[in-house]
């Protein structure tokens, strides 16, 4: 069997790319903010603070959540989203990790 391209690199170096396809759209940036600010939200008004459609906003939920990013609960008729501590953790643990990784020898010259 074939492997995918990205079967070929280290899984850490794979998680690392699936966290940052997560973060790779400014509207799940947004989401994440809004989320630190109002610590806990119903869908709908995720919505009407971004200029883009509640189905949009659904599906950056989506892959903000299978990225374990945030986390939600049924409420009703509605999902509450709120940011998922451990894996905001987790991502900033491996943020921090990789940039202590690519840190720049002060003498390089190019």
């Amino acid at each position: 069997m074939v492997k995918s391209k990205t079967e070929l690199f280290e899984p850490e170096t794979q998680h690392f790319a699936e966290l940052f396809k997560a973060l790779a759209h400014p509207a799940r940036i947004a989401i994440l903010k809004y989320l630190a600010e109002t610590k806990m939200c119903i869908t709908g008004d995720i919505s009407e603070e971004l200029p883009l459609s509640r189905s949009t906003v659904n599906q950056h939920l989506a892959e903000l959540k299978k990225a374990g990013l945030i986390q939600g609960h049924i409420e009703g008729n509605n999902t509450k989203y709120c940011l998922n501590p451990e894996g905001m953790n987790h991502f900033k643990n491996l943020f921090s990790d990789l940039f202590v990784q690519l840190e720049i020898p002060e003498n390089i010259k190019c």
